[in-house]
């Protein structure tokens, strides 16, 4: 069941994080000003964090890597999630990455999936292939 406001309450950068790491089969799209990964039959999303800290999320083809963002950790004030308004009636939502100042925050990340943290029993696909 959707939440009945426009938006969920904001969440932390490991909260979303480790939930994202359940439920790579649901991204639609990851992007950023730099660079956008779309989800296709043949790409895999690999999710893990290097040494330093730093958050990589990888789009691969077969053994090829095909897409990679580096998220700092520490730049992620949090995460805002609310419906995609880009296509009204389906159940996908944005994830937004908020970073800067409390003053003034803006997108660093935007993940498109296919539902929300709620609803993300239902229908849900272990494998994609």
């Amino acid at each position: 069941m959707p939440p009945s406001s426009s938006t969920a309450s904001p969440l932390t950068f490991d909260t979303f994080w480790r939930w994202l790491q359940e439920h790579r089969n649901c991204v639609l799209r990851v992007g950023s000003n730099d660079v956008v990964l779309m989800d296709n039959e043949l790409v895999h999303w690999d999710f893990f964090d290097e040494d330093d800290g730093r958050a990589v999320v990888q789009a691969i083809v077969g053994k090829a890597l095909v897409g990679e963002a580096i998220i700092e950790r520490s730049d992620v004030l949090f995460v805002q999630a609310s419906p995609d308004l880009e296509q009204p009636g389906s159940q996908a939502w944005n994830f937004e990455l908020i970073g800067g100042n409390k003053e003034e925050s803006f997108p660093l990340f935007a993940f498109l999936l296919t539902h929300g943290m709620e609803g993300a029993a239902a229908g849900h696909q272990v494998l994609k292939h």
